[in-house]
């Protein structure tokens, strides 16, 4: 054995001096995900909703009534309000201006004090909102309008770049924002989602009375950031706009959630009310659905993962039902009580809790743990429930049959769910013949392909790695589950083939921990056809396996457009446009090109002979493109080389950006309203690639 003698590392001693010492807003951009989630898209984002909050925070307190966000040139963001202004003076403990202070001082800002700041409700908590925003912008300014005076100060990655100065007189009241996401903080890219910033900011409207809350992109305007005007004038620059100015309040956020569905009751039950220092504010309509919508907010926070407000609301809503349906005598002594679920099949609600000491679980506030949120809202809510079914005899009736009509169907799929649970089928004891299933029992190296038809089907079976890869052929197109309640749904063959062999049951038994493959694959033909049973197969997922799609599970394979091939040469295209660069790529003239289909393609024979002819002759090498229809015309190793083999194969993984949104789609694309599909289709149509 040889002795090293090369001398070890001197190991440094672990001590006081090892401690490291973040200062200022350095915590910010070493863990920026501590404050803002993510720094992909939804994190750039959330940058954006920082500072409006703040702007929003006024209006809640009724100092503005006006907002306005821009979306600028080289990916500046600016938001302004017309609110009391950030104070300038000079603060009593940093002996520097109060601006400056929340601007660059981590947990400083105005919500802290309750009412004696101004702020009786707020969405911030932490008072980091603006200070994250200015560390993780590359530059940013702001233009504070008050007492007479136009005042501005200018910062670098979190630090001031002088002090705040007084740059002009002003008639006007409220604060300018200006700011620019650091690129190496969000290496992902600085893109605006338009879509995204719309949807946020109308739903805000929805929730503040009475504030106008405009929106405009002007990123292709000249110089529109350089005034210190406090609104912009976007009709005046030419660019996108759009403002939002409800009175309804949360009874037109629900009308407009359900514009494209059937109301089962005509009145929109409302009701806003004050209860131990909670303001509580409800509304809900029942649609002929199956499907819960119900959306949380907390001092006008979006809550994602709802909390203990919607706790108290489910509670109150089962109980004022249940109450409500024996008195009636609707629900007779021999009927069960209505559940939890049923109450909420078909019901689209909105939640929504102001209180001053707001808690949540995280800065990103998507889950509301203030405790007093359930009682407040359980209490008002429930009394008003009851009065309201009182005093609404008719929507009372419609709403109880509705969820009568729930408990039945839970019953009846119960039944229909239990005939498949038996003898474990769900659980893989007894796996479906068509399935050829891999020799892995790792969940984590199991991957299932859900083709399009026996064909396929063939042909991917033999062209598979056996160890990894699982095949579900699919004949034909399965069930619009849009509307359709469990029982319906397993009395499909293809369904019901599917849910078994992903292992995670269905319904209340449904448990991600069992799916026995964590890359389910949809890998269905590239035409008309093939993206309808996407569609279809999108659907099922998404309404009964959202953890699914939610935990990266569920991707779409991109098999190719074209086979190109010159000689012994092979070359494959997954679009118009990667064909062009790949013929290029080959010095193809137009000449050369020769389109083929699947019947015209040359035999081996055909072309061994054409190869000896052109060499004899000397004639350049003619260029066959071959343009694929489905995958049954791909023979096994084509599949394998293209779409199946993960060194080589372009993968499509299907999350959801914005549940809210996609709900409305499904509701459109796949439900009952006709004039809306209509509708979509229509003002879609030019973005459609078809096949034709």
């Amino acid at each position: 054995m040889v002795k090293s003698t090369e001398k070890e590392p001197k190991k440094k001693a672990y001590d006081a001096s090892s401690i490291t010492v973040l200062e200022g807003l350095e915590p910010v951009r070493k863990r920026p995900g501590m404050y803002i989630g993510t720094t992909g898209p939804d994190g750039l984002h959330h940058l954006i909703w920082e500072i409006f909050d703040n702007a929003r925070d006024e209006a809640m307190g009724g100092y503005a009534n006006d907002i306005e966000v821009a979306l600028l040139p080289d990916g500046y963001i600016r938001i302004a309000d017309n609110g009391r202004g950030v104070p300038v003076g000079i603060h009593p403990k940093t002996k520097v201006s109060a601006l400056e202070t929340i601007m660059t001082t981590l947990h400083a800002g105005g919500k802290f004090g309750g009412e004696d700041s101004g702020y009786k409700v707020s969405g911030g908590l932490h008072g980091v909102g603006a200070s994250v925003v200015n560390a993780l912008s590359e530059h940013t300014k702001v233009v504070v309008h008050q007492d007479g005076g136009m005042h501005m100060q200018e910062y670098k990655i979190g630090k001031s770049l002088a002090k705040v100065k007084k740059i002009g007189n002003s008639k006007e009241r409220g604060t300018i924002v200006l700011f620019k996401p650091d690129a190496t903080i969000f290496k992902e890219g600085i893109e605006w989602n338009w879509d995204k910033i719309l949807t946020h900011l109308r739903q805000q409207a929805y929730l503040v009375k009475g504030v106008r809350i405009a929106l405009f992109d002007a990123r292709t305007a000249k110089d529109a950031f350089e005034t210190d005007t406090l609104f912009l004038r976007p009709r005046a620059l030419g660019v996108p706009s759009v403002s939002f100015y409800f009175e309804g309040g949360l009874k037109s956020l629900v009308a407009f959630h359900n514009k494209h569905l059937e109301p089962v009751h005509k009145n929109i039950f409302y009701i806003d009310r004050e209860q131990d220092k909670v303001a509580v504010e409800v509304a809900f309509q029942y649609v002929d659905d199956i499907t819960q919508r119900i959306t949380a907010f907390a001092n006008n926070t979006y809550n994602s993962e709802g909390g203990t407000h919607i706790t108290g609301f489910k509670t109150a809503l089962t109980r004022s039902l249940n109450t409500y349906g024996r008195n009636a005598n609707i629900l007779k002594e021999k009927d069960e009580n209505f559940t939890g679920d049923d109450v909420l099949e078909g019901i689209t609600a909105v939640v929504s809790v102001k209180l001053p000491e707001v808690q949540f679980e995280g800065q990103t506030k998507a889950k509301l743990g203030s405790m007093e949120a359930q009682g407040a809202v359980s209490t008002v809510f429930g009394d008003a429930l009851s009065a309201f079914l009182e005093e609404n005899p008719d929507d009372a009736r419609s709403i109880i049959n509705k969820v009568l009509l729930a408990l039945k169907a839970r019953k009846a799929a119960k039944a229909a769910k239990d005939s498949v649970l038996r003898k474990g089928a769900l659980e893989g004891m007894t796996l479906p013949g068509k399935l050829a299933d891999c020799q892995t029992k790792s969940a984590e190296e199991g991957e299932l392909f859900i083709v399009e038809g026996d064909s396929a089907g063939g042909s991917s079976k033999q062209g598979r790695d056996r160890r990894t890869q699982a095949i579900l052929p699919l004949r034909g197109k399965i069930l619009n589950v849009e509307r359709a309640r469990i029982d319906r749904m397993l009395a499909s063959v293809e369904i019901r083939a599917l849910v078994i062999a992903m292992g995670t049951a269905i319904g209340d038994v449904f448990d991600i921990s069992k799916l026995r493959y964590h890359k389910i694959i949809i890998a269905t033909d590239a035409d008309v056809d093939g993206a309808h049973i996407r569609t279809l197969l999108l659907t099922l997922l998404y309404r009964h396996f959202r953890p699914i799609i939610e935990g990266g599970f569920v991707y779409i394979a991109q098999p190719p457009l074209y086979k190109i091939t010159k000689g012994k040469a092979i070359a494959y295209a997954y679009s118009d446009k990667e064909k062009e660069v790949v013929l290029k790529e080959l010095g193809v003239a137009p000449s050369e090109v020769v389109e083929v289909g699947e019947s015209d393609e040359p035999s081996v024979a055909e072309a061994v002979e054409g190869e000896i002819a052109e060499a004899i002759s000397k004639k350049p090498t003619k260029v066959n493109i071959q343009r694929y229809k489905g995958l049954g015309e791909m023979n096994p190793s084509e599949l394998w080389e293209t779409t199946m083999d993960p060194a080589r194969r372009v993968l499509k993984r299907v999350n959801v950006d914005d549940a809210e949104a996609a709900d409305r789609i499904f509701d459109i694309l796949m439900g009952t309203d006709v004039a809306s599909r209509k509708s979509f289709i229509q003002s879609n149509a030019k973005l459609a690639n078809l096949d034709v």
